[in-house]
Protein backbone atom coordinates (compact mmCIF):
# COMPACT_ATOMS: atom_id res chain seq x y z
CA UNK A 1 0.00 0.00 0.00
CA UNK A 2 1.38 3.40 -0.99
CA UNK A 3 1.23 6.01 1.77
CA UNK A 4 -0.36 9.22 0.51
CA UNK A 5 -0.73 11.69 3.35
CA UNK A 6 -3.27 14.44 2.73
CA UNK A 7 -1.20 17.20 4.31
CA UNK A 8 1.63 17.99 1.91
CA UNK A 9 3.48 19.86 4.68
CA UNK A 10 3.96 16.62 6.61
CA UNK A 11 7.49 15.51 7.43
CA UNK A 12 8.48 11.82 7.46
CA UNK A 13 11.83 10.77 8.91
CA UNK A 14 13.33 7.28 9.04
CA UNK A 15 16.50 7.59 11.16
CA UNK A 16 18.23 4.46 9.83
CA UNK A 17 17.28 5.26 6.20
CA UNK A 18 15.32 2.03 5.68
CA UNK A 19 12.60 2.33 3.03
CA UNK A 20 9.51 3.94 4.54
CA UNK A 21 6.99 1.15 4.05
CA UNK A 22 9.49 -1.54 5.05
CA UNK A 23 10.27 0.42 8.22
CA UNK A 24 6.63 1.13 8.95
CA UNK A 25 5.64 -2.53 8.66
CA UNK A 26 8.17 -3.56 11.33
CA UNK A 27 6.49 -1.25 13.89
CA UNK A 28 5.59 -2.92 17.19
CA UNK A 29 4.90 0.16 19.34
CA UNK A 30 3.34 3.37 18.03
CA UNK A 31 2.61 6.63 19.83
CA UNK A 32 0.37 9.42 18.58
CA UNK A 33 1.13 12.74 20.28
CA UNK A 34 -0.33 16.15 19.68
CA UNK A 35 2.88 18.18 19.90
CA UNK A 36 6.60 17.85 19.42
CA UNK A 37 7.97 16.61 22.77
CA UNK A 38 4.71 14.90 23.83
CA UNK A 39 6.29 11.56 22.96
CA UNK A 40 9.50 12.21 24.87
CA UNK A 41 7.82 13.74 27.93
CA UNK A 42 4.72 11.59 28.25
CA UNK A 43 5.46 8.36 26.39
CA UNK A 44 9.11 7.75 27.21
CA UNK A 45 8.55 4.19 28.54
CA UNK A 46 7.49 3.08 25.04
CA UNK A 47 10.65 4.61 23.57
CA UNK A 48 12.76 2.83 26.18
CA UNK A 49 10.93 -0.45 25.61
CA UNK A 50 12.15 -0.46 22.00
CA UNK A 51 15.54 1.23 22.38
CA UNK A 52 18.25 -0.92 20.75
CA UNK A 53 15.95 -3.96 20.74
CA UNK A 54 16.21 -6.01 17.54
CA UNK A 55 12.59 -7.14 17.76
CA UNK A 56 10.99 -3.91 19.01
CA UNK A 57 10.42 -0.89 16.80
CA UNK A 58 8.99 2.44 18.00
CA UNK A 59 7.17 4.71 15.57
CA UNK A 60 6.19 8.23 16.60
CA UNK A 61 3.43 10.39 15.15
CA UNK A 62 3.25 14.09 16.02
CA UNK A 63 0.02 15.60 14.77
CA UNK A 64 0.35 19.40 15.08
CA UNK A 65 2.89 21.84 13.68
CA UNK A 66 3.85 23.69 16.88
CA UNK A 67 2.85 27.12 15.61
CA UNK A 68 1.09 27.99 18.86
CA UNK A 69 4.05 27.28 21.11
CA UNK A 70 4.77 29.65 23.98
CA UNK A 71 7.95 31.62 23.42
CA UNK A 72 10.02 33.87 25.63
CA UNK A 73 13.70 34.71 26.00
CA UNK A 74 15.76 33.97 22.90
CA UNK A 75 12.65 32.65 21.14
CA UNK A 76 10.42 35.61 21.96
CA UNK A 77 10.62 37.12 18.46
CA UNK A 78 10.28 33.87 16.52
CA UNK A 79 7.52 33.91 13.92
CA UNK A 80 5.14 30.98 13.66
CA UNK A 81 7.03 29.76 10.57
CA UNK A 82 10.35 29.89 12.43
CA UNK A 83 8.90 28.07 15.42
CA UNK A 84 7.42 25.36 13.20
CA UNK A 85 10.81 24.81 11.54
CA UNK A 86 12.63 24.74 14.88
CA UNK A 87 10.25 22.29 16.51
CA UNK A 88 10.38 20.05 13.45
CA UNK A 89 14.16 19.91 13.70
CA UNK A 90 14.04 19.23 17.44
CA UNK A 91 11.66 16.31 16.86
CA UNK A 92 13.96 14.86 14.22
CA UNK A 93 16.91 15.09 16.60
CA UNK A 94 14.92 13.27 19.26
CA UNK A 95 14.00 10.53 16.79
CA UNK A 96 17.66 10.07 15.90
CA UNK A 97 18.82 10.00 19.51
CA UNK A 98 16.05 7.64 20.59
CA UNK A 99 16.64 5.40 17.56
CA UNK A 100 13.02 5.58 16.52
CA UNK A 101 11.80 3.44 13.68
CA UNK A 102 9.88 6.23 11.91
CA UNK A 103 8.90 9.73 13.00
CA UNK A 104 5.90 11.40 11.36
CA UNK A 105 5.13 15.09 11.81
CA UNK A 106 1.74 15.63 10.24
CA UNK A 107 1.92 19.44 10.57
CA UNK A 108 -1.76 20.19 11.18
CA UNK A 109 -2.87 23.25 13.10
CA UNK A 110 -4.51 22.74 16.48
CA UNK A 111 -7.75 24.05 14.98
CA UNK A 112 -7.62 21.46 12.18
CA UNK A 113 -7.34 18.63 14.69
CA UNK A 114 -10.83 19.48 15.93
CA UNK A 115 -12.68 19.11 12.63
CA UNK A 116 -10.50 18.31 9.59
CA UNK A 117 -11.26 14.79 8.29
CA UNK A 118 -7.82 14.70 6.67
CA UNK A 119 -6.30 14.24 10.14
CA UNK A 120 -8.22 11.00 10.61
CA UNK A 121 -7.39 9.83 7.09
CA UNK A 122 -3.65 10.38 7.56
CA UNK A 123 -3.69 8.55 10.89
CA UNK A 124 -5.70 5.70 9.37
CA UNK A 125 -3.19 5.29 6.53
CA UNK A 126 -0.26 5.09 8.94
CA UNK A 127 -2.00 2.61 11.21
CA UNK A 128 -3.18 0.45 8.33
CA UNK A 129 0.41 -0.15 7.23
CA UNK A 130 2.13 -0.14 10.64
CA UNK A 131 -0.33 -2.40 12.48
CA UNK A 132 1.38 -1.90 15.87
CA UNK A 133 0.92 -4.40 18.68
CA UNK A 134 0.49 -1.57 21.19
CA UNK A 135 -0.64 1.99 20.55
CA UNK A 136 -0.07 4.86 23.00
CA UNK A 137 -2.47 7.80 23.04
CA UNK A 138 -3.25 10.92 25.02
CA UNK A 139 -5.62 10.15 27.84
CA UNK A 140 -9.25 11.22 27.34
CA UNK A 141 -9.40 12.82 30.81
CA UNK A 142 -6.62 15.30 29.90
CA UNK A 143 -7.39 19.02 30.32
CA UNK A 144 -5.58 20.18 27.16
CA UNK A 145 -8.16 20.51 24.38
CA UNK A 146 -5.71 19.58 21.62
CA UNK A 147 -4.59 16.46 23.49
CA UNK A 148 -8.19 15.31 23.86
CA UNK A 149 -8.97 16.15 20.23
CA UNK A 150 -5.97 14.12 19.07
CA UNK A 151 -7.14 11.21 21.22
CA UNK A 152 -10.60 11.36 19.64
CA UNK A 153 -9.28 11.62 16.07
CA UNK A 154 -6.92 8.71 16.79
CA UNK A 155 -9.81 6.64 18.06
CA UNK A 156 -11.81 7.45 14.93
CA UNK A 157 -8.88 6.32 12.79
CA UNK A 158 -8.49 3.06 14.71
CA UNK A 159 -12.21 2.30 14.59
CA UNK A 160 -12.20 2.86 10.81
CA UNK A 161 -9.89 -0.15 10.40
CA UNK A 162 -11.08 -3.74 10.07
CA UNK A 163 -11.08 -5.35 13.50
CA UNK A 164 -8.27 -7.75 12.63
CA UNK A 165 -6.00 -4.83 11.71
CA UNK A 166 -6.39 -2.87 14.93
CA UNK A 167 -3.74 -2.83 17.67
CA UNK A 168 -4.08 -5.52 20.30
CA UNK A 169 -3.71 -2.98 23.11
CA UNK A 170 -4.20 0.76 23.59
CA UNK A 171 -2.73 2.69 26.53
CA UNK A 172 -3.44 6.35 27.30
CA UNK A 173 -0.65 8.24 29.05
CA UNK A 174 -0.42 11.17 31.45
CA UNK A 175 -0.21 14.71 30.14
CA UNK A 176 -1.88 17.89 31.38
CA UNK A 177 -3.35 15.78 34.14
CA UNK A 178 -1.60 12.93 35.87
CA UNK A 179 -3.37 9.62 36.36
CA UNK A 180 -2.62 9.09 40.03
CA UNK A 181 -6.36 9.35 40.75
CA UNK A 182 -7.12 6.09 38.97
CA UNK A 183 -8.05 3.18 41.21
CA UNK A 184 -4.84 1.27 41.98
CA UNK A 185 -6.24 -1.86 40.35
CA UNK A 186 -6.78 0.11 37.13
CA UNK A 187 -3.43 1.88 36.97
CA UNK A 188 -1.05 0.60 34.31
CA UNK A 189 2.52 1.17 35.49
CA UNK A 190 4.93 1.96 32.65
CA UNK A 191 8.54 1.70 33.78
CA UNK A 192 10.25 5.04 33.07
CA UNK A 193 13.51 4.18 34.85
CA UNK A 194 15.35 2.59 31.91
CA UNK A 195 18.22 4.51 30.32
CA UNK A 196 17.97 7.61 32.56
CA UNK A 197 20.62 9.48 30.57
CA UNK A 198 18.61 8.93 27.40
CA UNK A 199 15.42 10.13 29.08
CA UNK A 200 17.13 13.33 30.22
CA UNK A 201 18.75 14.02 26.84
CA UNK A 202 15.53 13.43 24.90
CA UNK A 203 13.66 16.00 26.95
CA UNK A 204 16.49 18.54 26.84
CA UNK A 205 16.49 18.50 23.02
CA UNK A 206 13.31 20.61 23.09
CA UNK A 207 15.03 23.81 24.11
CA UNK A 208 12.37 25.87 22.33
CA UNK A 209 9.99 24.86 25.10
CA UNK A 210 12.36 24.69 28.08
CA UNK A 211 14.06 28.02 27.39
CA UNK A 212 10.75 29.30 26.08
CA UNK A 213 9.27 29.31 29.56
CA UNK A 214 8.33 25.74 30.57
CA UNK A 215 10.69 23.53 32.60
CA UNK A 216 9.30 20.27 31.30
CA UNK A 217 12.65 18.59 31.89
CA UNK A 218 12.45 19.08 35.65
CA UNK A 219 8.71 18.57 35.89
CA UNK A 220 8.60 15.21 34.14
CA UNK A 221 11.44 13.77 36.21
CA UNK A 222 9.60 14.88 39.34
CA UNK A 223 6.31 13.36 38.18
CA UNK A 224 7.89 10.02 37.33
CA UNK A 225 9.71 9.83 40.66
CA UNK A 226 6.63 10.91 42.60
CA UNK A 227 4.54 8.25 40.89
CA UNK A 228 7.00 5.56 41.97
CA UNK A 229 7.31 6.75 45.57
CA UNK A 230 3.69 7.62 46.33
CA UNK A 231 2.12 4.52 44.78
CA UNK A 232 2.21 2.16 47.76
CA UNK A 233 2.49 3.52 51.34
CA UNK A 234 3.35 0.09 52.75
CA UNK A 235 6.01 -1.22 50.37
CA UNK A 236 9.43 -0.10 49.23
CA UNK A 237 9.71 1.37 45.74
CA UNK A 238 9.98 -1.29 43.04
CA UNK A 239 11.42 1.27 40.62
CA UNK A 240 12.39 4.92 40.84
CA UNK A 241 10.34 6.23 37.90
CA UNK A 242 6.84 5.37 36.69
CA UNK A 243 4.49 6.82 34.11
CA UNK A 244 0.85 5.92 34.76
CA UNK A 245 -1.39 4.86 31.91
CA UNK A 246 -5.10 4.21 31.46
CA UNK A 247 -6.03 1.05 29.57
CA UNK A 248 -8.35 2.20 26.79
CA UNK A 249 -8.25 -1.07 24.85
CA UNK A 250 -12.03 -1.61 25.19
CA UNK A 251 -12.62 1.59 23.21
CA UNK A 252 -10.65 0.40 20.19
CA UNK A 253 -12.38 -2.97 20.00
CA UNK A 254 -15.98 -1.99 20.78
CA UNK A 255 -17.21 0.60 18.29
CA UNK A 256 -20.45 1.01 20.23
CA UNK A 257 -18.80 1.87 23.55
CA UNK A 258 -19.30 5.63 24.17
CA UNK A 259 -16.11 7.44 25.15
CA UNK A 260 -17.92 9.54 27.74
CA UNK A 261 -19.39 6.52 29.51
CA UNK A 262 -16.07 4.70 29.49
CA UNK A 263 -14.06 7.62 30.90
CA UNK A 264 -16.66 8.70 33.43
CA UNK A 265 -16.68 5.14 34.71
CA UNK A 266 -13.11 5.61 35.97
CA UNK A 267 -14.12 8.85 37.66
CA UNK A 268 -17.16 7.24 39.28
CA UNK A 269 -15.03 4.41 40.66
CA UNK A 270 -12.63 7.00 42.07
CA UNK A 271 -15.56 8.76 43.76
CA UNK A 272 -16.78 5.48 45.20
CA UNK A 273 -13.32 4.66 46.57
CA UNK A 274 -13.04 8.03 48.33
CA UNK A 275 -16.56 7.77 49.73
CA UNK A 276 -16.02 4.22 50.97
CA UNK A 277 -12.82 5.13 52.81
CA UNK A 278 -14.40 8.16 54.45
CA UNK A 279 -17.41 6.13 55.53
CA UNK A 280 -15.25 3.33 56.88
CA UNK A 281 -13.02 5.60 58.93
CA UNK A 282 -15.56 8.15 60.12
CA UNK A 283 -16.46 8.19 63.82
CA UNK A 284 -20.17 7.71 64.29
Amino acid sequence: MLLKLKNKQADIFVPDATGLEEALRRTTHLCIGAHSDDIEINCYPAVAECYEKPDRWFTGVTVTDGAGSSRTGKYADFTNAEMIALRREEQRKAASLGKYNVQFQLAYSSAAVRNDPDVVDDLRQILEIARPETIYLHNPADKHDTHVAVFLRSLEAIRSLPRDRRPARALAFEGWRDLDWLDDAEKIALDASKYPDLAEKLTSIFDSQISGGKRYDLAIEGRRRANATFFDPHQGDATDAITWAMDVTPLIHDDNLPVNDFVLGFIERFREDVAARLNRLSRR
